[in-house]
């Protein structure tokens, strides 16, 4: 399902012009790096980010997909954005590839 997501979600960052360079996620969360165009809200970005992903991975991953846990949202309506502006992508990078999958 990760996978998956990380495919749905470099699909979305391409149609609004911005670049998924780094993915990966845990059991209730998940860490991206995008490059995006300034003129694009974050918002708008994360919206549609957790719009379009939850469509996909609810529609394929019903069964695995505990809607008990999640009171029917796949997406907490909170999300932590920063800037990285400076730092060497190498360090960015290493950071989230560094988190746990799950089951590891």
């Amino acid at each position: 399902m990760l996978a998956r997501c990380r495919q749905i979600m470099a699909d979305v960052c391409d149609k609004l012009g911005a670049e998924l360079r780094e993915f990966n996620g845990e059991d209730d969360h998940v860490h991206l790096l995008v490059h995006y165009p300034p003129k694009l809200p974050i918002s708008t970005l994360v919206n549609r980010l957790k719009a379009v992903s939850t469509h996909y991975l609810r529609q394929e991953f019903t069964d695995r997909i505990n809607r008990h846990i999640t009171h029917g949202h796949l997406w907490s309506p909170s999300y932590f954005a920063g800037s990285c502006g400076g730092t060497p992508l190498t360090v960015i990078r290493e950071y989230i590839e560094n988190q746990k999958r799950p089951g590891s």
